[in-house]
C-alpha cells in the first residue's frame, strides 16, 4: 500500500463466525499466494498479546493494494473494513496510532498561555485523544504501536513548533494540568459521597467559593453524587476542574445539560481565568454560539470518524468555524464536506396556519410544599409545525413534556389521553444487552424499508451501528438511536426532550433535518425541547418559552411567534444574537460591545431586523 493509505478494521463488527471470510478469499494479493488479509491468530506467536480474537482478521499495509482495490471493503458483509486514501498534503507519521488497523491521529493543538483555544470536530475524529496526551495521561507512540519511542523521539517530532516548549515542561514535570471529562455521567463512578467532599478535595486556589456561587451549586453541595441531575454535574465537573491550581486546563465539553445562561457563565469564568491569572484553556466543545464568543483561536478536526483524524494549525475562532461549515478548509486546500451546512434559509419562519393537533388547557402542578412548582397556560400545536420549546434548567420543560406524554399528572387540568404521543426523554437510559436493528425492528414495521432508510437511517447515521448492542454505544450514538425510535413510531405528537445532547455539530444538523423533514412530509407535529441555539432557530415554527424562578417556580404562555419568543426568552437572559454576514449562522453578541447595546436598546435580542 502506498505511504498516503491506511486500512482500518473496526474490531467490533468483524464477525468471523458470521461469514465465510469474503475478504480473504477475495483478496488480490492472497490470491496470488501472499499473506495480506489474514488470522490474527496466525500472525503472532503462542502467548503473545494483540487486540481482538483469533479468528479475527488483520490487513498488511505493506501488501494491501490500497483503496483503488477496495475488494475487501465491498465484499465484507459487516461493513468492518475501510482501505482509505490519506490527504495528500499529510506528510507527516501519525502522532499516535492505536493499534495494527486501528485508529491514527494525525496533528496536535497547541495550548497558548493565557488564551482560550478550541478544537472543533466530528465526534470520533480524535479530539479526546488529542487532550489526553496533552494532559499527560497518553503517551504518544509516533505511530509506532508495540514499542514505546523516547521522549527524545517525540521532542524531535516537535522541535521548533509551537508544541515544543509544553512538551518539554511535561516531559520534565514543570507543567501542571486539570482536565474535565467529556461524559460527567460517569463521575458516580468514580467517586462516592456528598458533592461538597468532591469540591474541597480539589480547591487549590481558594477559589471554590465563588466559582459555587457563579455557577449555582450552592443547593446541591450536601447532596449525594449519585442524586445530582446530568446539569448539576456538569456544573460540578466544571468547578472542581477551575478550582485546581494548573498551568493547563483540558475541558472535554463544557455545555451539554447546561441552559443558554449557565452556558453563558462557564464562558466567562473560563476566560476570566486565562485572562486574569494567564492560564491556557483547551476547550472541546460542539456548541458553535458558545465556541465562537469563548475562544481566541481553533484548531478545526477532520477525518474519517474512527479511521483518522487530522487536528489543523490554529486558525480565527471566526474564520475556523466557517470553513468548518462550508466544508473547505482554506489553508489545508481540503474539502472536509461535501454541502454546507447554510442557516440563512430557516429562520425566522412564519408560524403554521394548520389545524390544531393538540389543545391543552391550563395546567398546574406541584410536587408539594416549598417544592417546585409550574404553571402553564392553555394553547395549541398544530398539524405539520414543530414548536421549539426554550427556557432555563429547572424551570419545569421536562415536567410540562411529562405531563403531555402521560407520564406525569398535573394538579389542575387535564391532558386528552387518546393522544398518541411518540417520547423522547432527555435522559437516555438503556440497560439491555439488545442490538440496535432488533431494538429499532420492534418499533416499526417499517425498519429497513427504502422510505425508513432514506427518511431516518440516513439522515441519522445508523448503518454503522446496527450490529451493536444497545447497552455499548456512546452518549452520541444512544441518543440518535433513541431520536430514530421516537420518529419510528406512529403519533400524533413526537416529542423529543434534548435531542441534541452528545451530538456533534454535523449530527446536530442531521438530527434537525430529520425531524423537520418527516414533519413536513407526513403532516407530523413535534415538540423539541433544547438548549442548542442552532439546532431551534434550524427547527421551529413557533416557541414556547419558560421563565420563572428555577427549581422554585415555572411559568409558560401559550407558544407564540420565533421573534416574539426568541425576543422574550433571550432578554430575559439579557444575551442578543447576531447572523454571521458570511454564512447567517447565529452568533452570540459580546455582552457590552455597540452591537449588544444597540439591540438591547431596539428590543431585537433575537437579531436586528
Amino acid at each position: 500500500m502506498a505511504d498516503d493509505s491506511i486500512a482500518v478494521v473496526d474490531l467490533d463488527r468483524c464477525q468471523p463466525d458470521r461469514c465465510n471470510y469474503e475478504c480473504m478469499n477475495f483478496c488480490p494479493p492472497n490470491r496470488t499466494g501472499k499473506e495480506c488479509i489474514v488470522k490474527r491468530g496466525d500472525t503472532y506467536e503462542e502467548g503473545e498479546d494483540f487486540e481482538g480474537s483469533p479468528d479475527q482478521v488483520r490487513i498488511s499495509e505493506e501488501i494491501c493494494l490500497g483503496e483503488t482495490c477496495g475488494i475487501c471493503v465491498e465484499k465484507c458483509p459487516f461493513d468492518a473494513i475501510e482501505i482509505i486514501n490519506l490527504p495528500q498534503e499529510l506528510n507527516d507519521e501519525p502522532v499516535h496510532r492505536f493499534g495494527e488497523n486501528s485508529f491514527a491521529l494525525y496533528g496536535l493543538p497547541a495550548p497558548q498561555e493565557g488564551r482560550v483555544t478550541g478544537i472543533l470536530g466530528p465526534n470520533g475524529i480524535g479530539k479526546t485523544t488529542a487532550v489526553h496526551i496533552l494532559a499527560d495521561e497518553l503517551a504518544p507512540n509516533l505511530g509506532k504501536y508495540g514499542e514505546e519511542p523516547s521522549w527524545d523521539e517525540v521532542l524531535d517530532r516537535y522541535r521548533g513548533t509551537e508544541l515544543q516548549n509544553y512538551l518539554e515542561d511535561l516531559r520534565e514535570g514543570d507543567v501542571t494540568v486539570a482536565r474535565k471529562p467529556q461524559y460527567v455521567d460517569q463521575i458516580p463512578d468514580q467517586f462516592d459521597g456528598p458533592t461538597r467532599d468532591l469540591l474541597e478535595a480539589t480547591d487549590e486556589r481558594g477559589a471554590l467559593d465563588d466559582l459555587v456561587e457563579r455557577v449555582g451549586i450552592e443547593p446541591v453541595l450536601d447532596n449525594h453524587i449519585d442524586n445530582l441531575s446530568g446539569g448539576e454535574l456538569q456544573r460540578v465537573a466544571l468547578v472542581a476542574t477551575l478550582a485546581r491550581d494548573a498551568d493547563f486546563y483540558f475541558l472535554d465539553e463544557i455545555t451539554p445539560y447546561l441552559d443558554i445562561g449557565q452556558r453563558m457563565t462557564a464562558a466567562q469564568l473560563i476566560q476570566e481565568l486565562a485572562e486574569d491569572e494567564d492560564r491556557s484553556m483547551l476547550v472541546v466543545e460542539h456548541d458553535l454560539a458558545i465556541l465562537d464568543l469563548l475562544t481566541d483561536a481553533l484548531h478545526v478536526a477532520y477525518g474519517e470518524p474512527g479511521a483518522y483524524g487530522i487536528i489543523t494549525s490554529p486558525k480565527s475562532t471566526k474564520g475556523g468555524i466557517n470553513e468548518y461549515l462550508g466544508g473547505y478548509l482554506d489553508n489545508e486546500n481540503m474539502r472536509i464536506r461535501q454541502t454546507e451546512i447554510e442557516f440563512e434559509e430557516h429562520a425566522p419562519r412564519t408560524s403554521s396556519t394548520g389545524d390544531v393537533v393538540i389543545e391543552y388547557p391550563d395546567l398546574v402542578k406541584s410536587y408539594g410544599e416549598g417544592e417546585f412548582s409550574l404553571e402553564v397556560e392553555g394553547g395549541s400545536i398544530r398539524e405539520s409545525e414543530v414548536l421549539g420549546v426554550v427556557g432555563p434548567n429547572g424551570i419545569g420543560k421536562s415536567t410540562f413534556a411529562k405531563m403531555l406524554a402521560g407520564r406525569l399528572e398535573p394538579d389542575e387540568g387535564e391532558i386528552d389521553t387518546e393522544l398518541d404521543i411518540a417520547y423522547k426523554p432527555q435522559y437516555i437510559e438503556i440497560d439491555q444487552p439488545m442490538r440496535v436493528d432488533a431494538f429499532l425492528a420492534s418499533i416499526t414495521d417499517d425498519f429497513g424499508s427504502s422510505y425508513w432508510n432514506t427518511e431516518i437511517s440516513q439522515p441519522l447515521q445508523l448503518s454503522s451501528i446496527m450490529e451493536q448492542n444497545l447497552d455499548d454505544l456512546s452518549g452520541g450514538e444512544r441518543q440518535r438511536v433513541a431520536i430514530a425510535a421516537c420518529l419510528s413510531k406512529d403519533a400524533d405528537l413526537y416529542l423529543l426532550d434534548e435531542p441534541s445532547a452528545h451530538l456533534d455539530v454535523e449530527q446536530r444538523v442531521l438530527a434537525t433535518s430529520a425531524i423537520r423533514r418527516y414533519a413536513e412530509n407526513h403532516d407530523a407535529t413535534a415538540m423539541v425541547i433544547d438548549h442548542d441555539i442552532y439546532m431551534i432557530d434550524l427547527l421551529s415554527d413557533r416557541l414556547l418559552v419558560f421563565d420563572g424562578e428555577p427549581a422554585h417556580h415555572g411559568q409558560a404562555s401559550p407558544p407564540v411567534g420565533m421573534r416574539e419568543g426568541m425576543n422574550e426568552f433571550l432578554a430575559n437572559l439579557d444575551v442578543t444574537f447576531r447572523r454571521d454576514e458570511r454564512t447567517s449562522r447565529p452568533r452570540i453578541n459580546k455582552p457590552g460591545s455597540q452591537l449588544d447595546r444597540q439591540q438591547k436598546r431596539d428590543g431585537e435580542y433575537y437579531y436586528a431586523p
